[in-house]
């Protein structure tokens, strides 16, 4: 391929993201394609950095525009250093959150609106991911299958927050439905992934046109 493609996994904490994104490095590796997995927020020794400050529990008094910028930034560098640099070298980029995250959480959650999409159009450029894969599950079910005591502090927020967030999440897929691929997060974990793999097929398909 002369340009790789971009995959990224969006949902609710809790609901499976890190099983599938096994399930979906284990297919790319089965047909030798060369991935690079990397997660926001974070992916570069920066974007951590900037991490360690957005998940801080000890953050309470975060102004939400100052999260929405600091998210922003954390991708920008994302993708300058690891994401566009990996996709020209035609590699598979699979990324744990990406863009939509911003959105749900701080456009629907934060109630920031469309200023978090134009914060993020200045960091992204044209690097879209070709296909989303949005798992979709209720966000009380997915929040309570975190302890308590591991969550973070976007995690730790009350429950109608989550539920703006996964709004939010089923306003992007309505938006966006060639990019977007819902998933019911609630079946078992091979069949999620058997959902996933058919996309997948679809995708390469389209790319070896």
């Amino acid at each position: 391929m002369e340009r790789g493609i971009f995959i990224s996994i969006e949902g609710p904490d809790g609901s499976g993201k890190s099983t599938q994104i096994e399930n979906i490095k284990r297919y790319f590796k089965d047909k030798n394609m060369n991935i690079l997995f990397t997660r926001e927020p974070g992916g570069t020794a920066i974007g951590e950095r900037i991490r360690s400050i957005i998940l801080d529990n000890n953050c309470s008094e975060m102004d939400y525009m100052a999260e929405a910028m600091l998210y922003a930034a954390a991708r920008a560098q994302h993708v300058a250093e690891k994401i566009r640099p990996a996709l020209e070298e035609g590699k598979i980029v699979i990324c744990d959150r990406f863009v939509d995250s911003s959105i749900a959480y701080q456009g629907f959650g934060r109630k920031l609106g469309d200023a978090v999409r134009i914060i993020n159009d200045f960091a992204i450029g044209e690097c879209v991911p070709d296909v989303t894969f949005l798992m979709k599950l209720d966000p009380r079910v997915g929040k309570h299958r975190i302890r308590e005591d591991e969550q973070d502090r976007l995690e730790l927020e009350k429950d109608a927050f989550h539920i703006d967030v996964y709004n939010g999440y089923l306003e992007l897929e309505k938006a966006y439905p060639k990019r977007i691929f819902g998933i019911d997060a609630s079946q078992t974990i091979d069949a999620i992934k058997d959902d996933i793999y058919m996309k997948l097929e679809e995708v390469l398909k389209s790319v070896a046109r």
